[in-house]
């Protein structure tokens, strides 16, 4: 059981859809107050009604500095405090090497990563005043551990994220603000549902445990990366995949079948 986090406030970025979605739900039941940040304000404010009273929306692009210093300051004037960042807002549009444009990859780079920097940034005053503070940041298995053709720069902009907290965490440690990664797997969202039937039957035959995982096992981790019983882990990955990333082979799931 988790000390209570009651009270507490937490941004989550990238909040109205699929692992966001499931992590502000998740946050929402814990008895925080929440933020749920999206691009679309009519997106955020549908998965802030889904969580209750206690979490509001608000419009933001990640990629715009300025729109994260708004949402920061917006959490301290609703909630009077800002105590634990979820960085998860990302995209993952697929373009191969031969065709992929200089904007096709800015624009993953500026979502993913630059974002990952420009929320962190958002919400360093009020955690270093504090002197406490949660970063949990979603990652991926793609780019970090395993790659996928047409995602060069999406796994360019997870394993970056990687880099990014090594560093943070070490320099936000003095304050008592911890910086960690979820990394997940294949997760059953809103994305991977248009993919089609044969897609996930595939995807789901290359797991150990032989299913996707859902949005709760992500934010599950997320919610224990934010509590007390944390405190004493920064700079650290998990990896959410059922076991994905450990064949050697499709000959190694065949001898467990």
């Amino acid at each position: 059981m988790l000390k209570a986090l009651e009270g507490r406030t937490v941004v989550v970025t990238g909040g109205s859809k699929g692992i966001g979605r499931g992590i502000a739900r998740r946050f929402g039941a814990a008895g925080l107050n929440v933020l749920v940040v999206a691009r679309r304000l009519a997106d955020a404010e549908a998965a802030a009604a889904e969580i209750g009273p206690n979490a509001s929306a608000f419009a933001a692009d990640v990629a715009d500095r300025a729109a994260c210093a708004a949402f920061a300051a917006a959490a301290l004037e609703r909630y009077g405090r800002l105590d634990i960042l979820c960085a998860n807002a990302g995209i993952f549009p697929a373009a191969k090497l031969d065709v992929m444009t200089d904007a096709d990859f800015d624009q993953v780079i500026g979502t993913n990563l630059k974002g990952t920097f420009h929320s962190v940034a958002a919400v360093l005053p009020a955690m270093k005043a504090a002197r406490w503070g949660r970063i949990v940041v979603t990652s991926s298995i793609t780019g970090p551990i395993t790659g996928y053709p047409g995602w060069a720069h999406y796994g360019a902009s997870k394993a970056g994220q990687l880099g990014f907290i090594r560093t943070a965490c070490l320099e936000l440690a003095p304050f008592g603000i911890t910086v960690n990664a979820v990394l997940p797997g294949n997760i059953r969202t809103e994305g991977l549902d248009g993919l089609g039937a044969d897609y996930l039957e595939k995807m789901e035959a290359s797991i150990p445990l032989k299913r996707l995982g859902s949005v709760d096992d992500i934010a599950n981790a997320a919610l224990f990366f934010a509590s007390e019983e944390a405190a004493y882990i920064t700079g650290q990955t998990l990896v959410i995949d059922g076991g994905q990333v450990l064949p050697e082979s499709l000959m190694a799931l065949e001898e467990i079948a």
